[in-house]
């Protein structure tokens, strides 16, 4: 029987976590109850009691209500959600989960959801949906659905949202559950034939990427394309963590230019880490540092607005990294290279760095890139790392073919050696 979670706040919210569970059972699943209430008693009877909750997150719940620190019991109910939700994924009594709340509540569902494995639907009712979500998405493929009005009873505009939301997963948790029958084995990421490979991309490298993604598609791999949006890198990096990945081809790094720079779409200081802790094969390249994402034109710094500017599109607006931080830049790449423990290799493509930089562009700047390419190689010196140059921008078909091709000797060269 498909089973589908519910996780909530059971002293705010029980009237309508009751509501849901009704809609639930009548769609046809069975339904688990987690109750993540601190401070009243429960308006619904839970499955999964609060009591519970807290002790999976190694205290007791009297002893939150004692402390009477709302974030620090928020902090702990969320740890506790996570154990319990994952023990029943573990179990088999988790096909999907659905939470609704406000910021409190919707902090503690969504780490608990977080630690779900990709592809478990994932839906979050929220008064914080129509603002940033990051904070509450993370690099997990959790949807998140705007209640209109606060999570306060159910009324004329509530029902419809709640009831469209009880749907949604009743009918995603039934779609898992039959696929992972069907595969006889928990529906998870790369569990099919072809090895998957990551590929990161911008916009400003789609062509060489293309063309990489399409090669490797010939050798037989399955590749995954990560959008260089600081979201997506910090994908690219959790799922490279976990082992999935048969290779990674890293040729677009331009969050780690937002990261030096104050850039909004950073990933993080942790960016192009995860694979060479793990030892996958790794080939880089060094697109897109050759620029600094910012928002709309009217947003844009006063410390940047006498440098080359470029309205990328209506919500995003460019500058050119110049000499100094190419440099830099050239220097974090080869320490963070440096550290690797498995194969890596890195493909300079010497006449520019994305579609704005090849010859004749705005951002075509040889004395820039050339600064990065010296601190590159010298900050590489003696380590395992492989350079290779290419006479070519980086959207040239022709290299993005050559850099999957190299990808495809080191991962077999792997196996051969596994």
């Amino acid at each position: 029987m498909t089973s589908v979670v519910l996780v909530g706040t059971l002293d705010t919210k029980g009237v309508e976590y009751g509501w849901l569970r009704e809609r639930l059972l009548r769609a046809g699943v069975e339904v688990v109850l987690v109750d993540t209430g601190i401070m009243g008693e429960p308006r619904v009877d839970a499955d999964v009691p609060n009591e519970a909750v807290a002790r999976a997150a190694g205290t007791e719940l009297s002893d939150l209500r004692a402390a009477a620190d709302r974030g620090a019991a928020v902090t702990t109910m969320a740890r506790g959600a996570e154990a319990a939700l994952t023990r029943l994924h573990a179990e088999g009594r988790l096909h999907g989960v659905l939470a609704i709340g406000g910021s409190g509540g919707t902090s503690i569902a969504t780490r608990a959801m977080r630690a779900l494995p990709l592809g478990v639907p994932k839906l979050m009712v929220s008064s914080m949906a129509s603002g940033d979500v990051a904070p509450y998405v993370g690099s997990a493929d959790i949807t998140m659905m705007y209640s209109v009005v606060d999570i306060a009873g159910i009324n004329s505009v509530s029902a419809p949202v709640l009831a469209n939301a009880a749907e949604a997963v009743a009918g995603m948790a039934k779609a898992f559950q039959r696929a992972s029958m069907e595969l006889r084995r928990p529906a998870r990421l790369g569990a099919g034939a072809r090895p998957l490979v990551a590929a990161s991309m911008a916009g400003v490298t789609t062509t060489g990427v293309d063309a990489a993604r399409e090669r490797l598609t010939e050798l037989g791999y399955e590749v995954l394309v990560f959008h260089s949006s600081g979201t997506g890198g910090r994908t690219l990096e959790t799922l490279a963590g976990q082992g999935i990945f048969a290779g990674v081809l890293e040729l677009t790094l331009g969050e780690l230019a937002d990261d030096l720079c104050g850039g909004i779409l950073t990933a993080g200081p942790d960016r192009l880490s995860a694979a060479g802790r793990a030892g996958i094969p790794q080939v880089v390249s060094l697109g897109a540092l050759d620029m600094v994402k910012f928002g709309p034109l009217e947003t844009l710094p006063e410390r940047a607005r006498y440098r080359r500017i470029r309205i990328h599109n209506p919500s995003i607006t460019v500058i050119r990294t110049t000499e100094s931080e190419c440099a830099e830049l050239g220097r974090r790449v080869a320490a963070k290279l440096r550290a690797s423990t498995g194969p890596t290799a890195v493909c300079l493509p010497l006449r520019g760095l994305s579609a704005l930089g090849a010859p004749g562009g705005p951002y075509h700047d040889p004395r820039a890139d050339g600064a990065l390419f010296s601190t590159l190689r010298e900050g590489l010196r003696g380590s395992a790392a492989r350079l290779y140059d290419y006479a070519t921008h980086i959207n040239d078909p022709a290299f993005g073919r050559a850099a999957a091709d190299r990808l495809h000797t080191m991962i077999g060269a792997v196996s051969a050696a596994a």
